[in-house]
């Protein structure tokens, strides 16, 4: 792994501000838990379910999309997945990029961004069956984003030696 440019969380302030901080540092994580790795690596599995560090951003990708722009403002948006096909958010296709798969996450994140600007911690989820609130949504990507920092840490150690925080 190169240089740690990662965005510092605030170390004190209003509890959207400081998830918020923790949020986009645990996505620059991500991202730089990638750095160096060649295309094949990114694309390698190293686990018995099969999934990819790549196939991993994609997958959160979809994670970021379906909580903001899905369940938050309750828009109408495509997924991969289908009841047959549960984990197509995870699987690389033929023709995906890894830069097309890193910018669609970078997209998503910047997309999500501009969604909690708009909106206070209190806000409700305009989907009725996902009530939940912008803080309890923020809360839980911290969450969902940190596992999958874990997991990238491990496939890392695995693939190369490196480690970090």
């Amino acid at each position: 792994m190169t240089g740690d440019d990662r965005p510092e969380p605030p170390h004190a302030g209003p509890p959207k501000e400081l998830v918020e901080g923790f949020l986009d540092f645990l996505r620059a994580t991500l991202l730089w838990k990638l750095d160096g790795l060649s295309d094949d690596d990114l694309r390698r599995s190293l686990v018995p379910s099969g999934w990819s560090l790549l196939g991993m951003v994609k997958h959160i990708a979809y994670v970021e999309r379906s909580w903001f722009q899905n369940v938050f403002l309750g828009e109408d948006v495509f997924f991969p997945w289908t009841d047959a096909d549960r984990d197509a958010d995870w699987r690389i296709e033929p023709g995906e990029t890894t830069a097309a798969v890193l910018d669609f996450y970078r997209a998503e994140c910047a997309r999500s961004r501009e969604i909690v600007a708009a909106a206070a911690w209190d806000d409700i989820a305009a989907r009725p069956d996902l009530a939940r609130s912008l803080g309890w949504i923020l809360t839980h990507m911290v969450e969902e984003t940190a596992r999958h920092c874990g997991h990238a840490d491990l496939v890392r150690e695995m693939l190369d030696g490196a480690t970090g925080e």
